[in-house]
């Protein structure tokens, strides 16, 4: 399953359907926190995020992702693009750190790209 996390209302919906159109599952969730109470890490395969969210960042989340050793890759989304904050992004093991907006394409390869890594042995 795919887990689109963003306090934006209509950013989430769109990228939900987006990946809803590719035939995947996907999940959405409007705040990180929300995303940890209800779900079952390990049928995550993928978490797209916001970065900056009330409450849990998305860097906060993948943070966390990686302390508690969920090895779902996590693709990080921002309206605010920083360089220094996607080198640490990128260091911390995120699988890709996008700027929006962003061209739809982008996002599925990143997505396709992290799926196929997880299915190989």
């Amino acid at each position: 399953m795919i887990v689109v996390i963003d306090d934006d209302t209509s950013v989430r919906e769109a990228v939900e359907n987006l990946i809803a159109s590719l035939g995947l599952p996907v999940r959405s969730y409007s705040s990180a926190e929300q995303f940890l109470a209800a779900s079952d890490l390990d049928s995550v395969d993928c978490v797209v995020t916001d970065i900056q969210m009330q409450g849990m960042s998305g860097m906060q989340l993948q943070n966390y992702l990686c302390a508690i050793r969920c090895r779902a890759p996590v693709i990080l989304m921002t309206a605010y693009f920083d360089e220094n904050a996607r080198r640490e992004a990128m260091a911390r093991g995120a699988a890709a750190y996008l700027g929006k907006p962003f061209n739809s394409a982008e996002l599925i390869g990143h997505i396709e790209r992290v799926l196929s890594s997880r299915e190989s042995p």
